[in-house]
């Protein structure tokens, strides 16, 4: 049984601090942390790539614990259908601090259910009470005559296109590049109309990966440059992944030889997008174009 943390801020300007102060004692030890930075709670937790991240590698009887409420839930149906999916894998919930702490909220007991359904009604009343207040601000503020929020930065026209292009399978962060934004605001684009909603059985996600059959490796070059890159910039799977590869040396440069999932060198070639820029190097921009090439004919052979 292992402990498994996650933690959440909504805005770039926040920061995880005094969540990581709550549940120092874990990380201390070693207790490996999943975090989803600058993500709204609006966003349903099984739709957040860190929280999917630990469900992924999460194993029967490991503990998920939260510093507070607020970072996993929005409202009773959050709190219900993490509950569900969290029991159906043999995982236990505790929160740190809060009425909720030193429960288990996974545990089947009828008082447990009743006690999760009444705080969960409190922490949507909460919410629904700041929204108020929220709503009649701003009713009062346009009512003076006054302009809220920052302009748009994408016409209607251009967020029916992105919709469309991320339909037909185009890439949030590429989508971002082509038109020049941070990829949250084609997400919220994409939210805004329903392009990214949850599916309605929660028995379609994705299996746990202890029951899934492991992909072949590929055995790949990545140029050094390249290499360099992604351990400075990459997420903590590429950079654990570089770090097991081998490193050869050719003339002044070098590559890393990298046995891997596909998936994991696609995941490294989209990490490395700031390579292909034209505002990059062209050193970088070779590097770049060499690793995805040899990545297109690997996924193209048999």
């Amino acid at each position: 049984m292992a402990d498994r943390l996650y933690l959440r801020h909504s805005t770039d300007k926040q920061t995880n601090l005094r969540q990581r102060h709550s549940l120092a004692s874990y990380l201390n030890v070693g207790a490996p942390a999943y975090e989803d930075p600058a993500t709204s709670s609006r966003l349903h937790p099984l739709k957040r790539s860190g929280f999917l991240q630990l469900l992924d590698e999460a194993a029967v009887g490991d503990v998920v614990r939260l510093a507070d409420a607020a970072r996993l839930f929005r409202s009773v149906k959050d709190v219900l259908d993490i509950r569900d999916v969290l029991r159906r894998r043999g995982l236990h919930l505790r929160i740190a601090s809060g009425a909720w702490s030193g429960i288990d909220l996974t545990s089947d007991d009828p008082m447990t259910k009743l006690f999760v359904t009444m705080l969960a009604g409190v922490l949507e009343f909460q919410r629904d009470m700041i929204s108020e207040n929220t709503k009649d601000g701003v009713a009062a503020a346009r009512a003076q005559g006054k302009t809220l929020g920052r302009p748009a930065r994408l016409t209607p026209e251009q967020a029916a296109d992105i919709v469309t292009a991320h339909e037909g399978g185009a890439a949030v962060k590429a989508l971002a590049r082509e038109y020049g934004v941070d990829p949250k605001v084609i997400r919220r684009v994409l939210d805004a109309a329903g392009a990214r909603e949850l599916p309605e059985q929660l028995d379609v996600l994705p299996a746990p990966a202890a029951e899934r059959q492991p992909d072949p490796e590929i055995t790949l070059d990545l140029p050094g440059l390249l290499a360099d890159h992604l351990l400075a910039h990459g997420d903590e799977t590429v950079r654990s992944a570089l770090a097991s590869g081998r490193t050869i040396r050719r003339g002044q440069g070098h590559l890393v030889r990298l046995a891997a999932p596909l998936a994991l060198h696609q995941a490294a070639l989209q990490q490395a997008a700031d390579l292909a820029d034209e505002a990059a190097s062209p050193a970088g921009r070779k590097a770049h174009r060499v690793y995805a090439a040899r990545i297109t004919t690997a996924s193209s052979a048999p």
